[in-house]
């Protein structure tokens, strides 16, 4: 019959690796701004209708100065669903989404924390 023995030293080493792999992955990443694919993304689509990249830019700015400052996911969907008069959920997120990823990187956790539970309203 086989000896299934654990051993206290397989174990704990198991247990810091396990530690060590999830903790190079659940590490924010070091991400860097990148003003020009923002734009891109947002100018391209309809529905938002910037005059010019410079007015587009500071938008995504301000809504990353929103997250840096704190406001919830909730209340930054309703600012931006207000500003570009629309109900559209998709809309408001992908103006979120490509503001955080592109401009403020290191605030993406923060906006997923955020958006925990997040449930948009009902029609």
């Amino acid at each position: 019959m086989a000896d299934y023995t654990v051993r206290p030293g397989l174990i704990r080493g198991i247990l810091a690796a396990s530690v060590l792999a999830f903790g190079a992955v659940a590490t924010p990443p070091e991400g860097h701004a990148d003003d020009a694919a923002y734009v891109v993304n947002v100018t391209v689509r309809p529905g938002y209708n910037f005059p010019n990249a410079a007015a587009a830019l500071a938008y995504g700015n301000m809504v990353c100065e929103k997250i840096g400052a704190g406001r919830s996911y909730s209340k930054i969907m309703d600012d931006v669903k207000s500003d570009f008069s629309t109900s559209d959920e998709f809309q408001a997120s992908y103006l979120i989404t490509q503001a955080v990823n592109e401009l403020c990187p290191a605030q993406i956790w923060a906006l997923r924390n955020s958006a925990a539970g997040y449930r948009p309203p009902r029609p």
